[in-house]
């Protein structure tokens, strides 16, 4: 176990060791769990057991995040620089690009050379899709890095679920808007998951491309340029697809239709527990506030973490967009999610069981205090919260 040890000369020698060092390696091997449902299937011959992934994700998630409990422990900032400056953790995201090629490939190709039924066909969709989804976690970690080649990582694995505008509309847009009434990728309290949906997906997209846009007319080059950022991306994208196509035909194309929108859904479902309902305050120059810690709801919970490059506590990430995922931090007095992703996931699929534990939760943060001028609320359903928690303060105008 790689021990951290630096000297200060009115602090002495301060050690470090991140227990959760090896544990890492479930990130990148987080992708691959599809072989599990292919190799159960190969040897039942049951189609119901390809989603094993699924079930795996869903049930034995949220449950080991319950037992296995949350980790509050911060590495010393003194000891963060040796940290991030260790490359064993950023070649655990390179690797999660060519596995995550592999967990997709290895699935298309099955379904492409096996005689499935409706029942196969859905369900290895649906295990690619959101394994996919993955994709765009990783894409994440390595969009918000300053290296040619972590950009250029990302560029390449959110190709795999064709969404390769997000790094662009995530750093630039989503990063500078989080937690206001101006930002699609925020969720806003009384708003279901499904609403959020339809608004957040074709607002990331069409963000996105204004803000590639911008970015090349101040390089004078025209949007239809092969500096494109998203253009390479989605090149990558066609070749991947189409390949599939030419090689096993049509059956390729709900699969792949299916497979791309799950993905990101899974974004999408992210998005929606991220941020609900918090809100930047806006100064008197018409500017919002820096974002915080508490802007961004955060989870400690050790199991999806391990799984997911510690995508959870997503307080420390949007307070410090740079710092590598093995230095986030926990603080104190944070919203904080009541599971992992998966399992909260699961929750906001069912809007009425959302609401009912998260609108109270939000209500009562410490920053918030019941105040609904200090809350991001669905414009569509202001007067309700209104009426139902009101206290006489005016909520914040959100546009429609």
């Amino acid at each position: 176990m790689t021990v951290y040890s630096l000297e200060m000369p009115d602090k002495g020698t301060i050690t470090y060791r991140d227990n959760k060092r090896y544990w890492w390696l479930l990130s990148i091997f987080n992708p691959l769990l599809g072989f599990v449902g292919i190799g159960l299937h190969a040897a039942t011959g049951n189609e119901w057991m390809l989603l094993a992934p699924l079930v795996f994700s869903y049930t034995v998630g949220p449950l080991l995040d319950w037992w296995w409990g949350e980790d509050e422990n911060n590495p010393p900032e003194e000891i963060v620089p040796l940290l991030e400056q260790d490359r064993y953790y950023r070649y655990l995201t390179y690797l999660a690009v060519p596995f995550q090629f592999i967990g997709f490939l290895g699935l298309a190709i099955w379904l492409g050379t096996q005689e499935l039924g409706l029942v196969g066909y859905i369900c290895i969709t649906v295990v690619a899709g959101l394994g996919s989804g993955l994709g765009i976690n990783t894409g994440h970690e390595l969009g918000h890095k300053s290296t040619k080649l972590e950009r250029w990582l990302a560029k390449i694995v959110l190709a795999v679920p064709a969404y390769g505008h997000f790094w662009i509309e995530h750093n630039l847009g989503h990063h500078r808007d989080v937690a206001t009434p101006d930002d699609p990728a925020s969720s806003r309290m009384g708003e279901n998951f499904y609403r959020f949906m339809v608004r957040e997906i074709p607002g990331a997209y069409l963000r996105a491309w204004r803000l590639e846009r911008q970015r090349l007319a101040r390089e004078h080059k025209p949007v239809w340029h092969w500096h494109n950022s998203i253009l390479q991306s989605f090149a990558i994208t066609a070749v991947l697809q189409l390949g599939l196509i030419a090689v096993f035909g049509w059956i390729m194309v709900p699969f792949l239709l299916g497979h791309n929108v799950l993905a990101w859904l899974q974004l999408t479902s992210a998005n929606y527990v991220e941020h609900y309902g918090l809100l930047r305050e806006k100064l008197d120059n018409g500017r919002y506030e820096t974002t915080k810690p508490w802007h961004s709801w955060n989870s400690n919970h050790k199991f999806t973490n391990l799984m997911l490059f510690h995508l959870e506590r997503h307080s420390d990430h949007h307070a410090n967009p740079a710092r590598r995922y093995q230095s986030l931090r926990h603080f104190e007095d944070l919203p904080r999610l009541p599971n992992g992703y998966y399992g909260m996931f699961l929750v906001a699929y069912i809007p009425w069981l959302w609401f009912k534990i998260m609108d109270p939760a939000l209500l009562q943060l410490k920053h918030i205090d019941g105040d609904l001028s200090k809350v991001n609320i669905d414009p569509k359903r202001r007067d309700e919260i209104v009426a139902r928690y009101g206290n006489g303060k005016r909520p914040v105008q959100a546009s429609a």
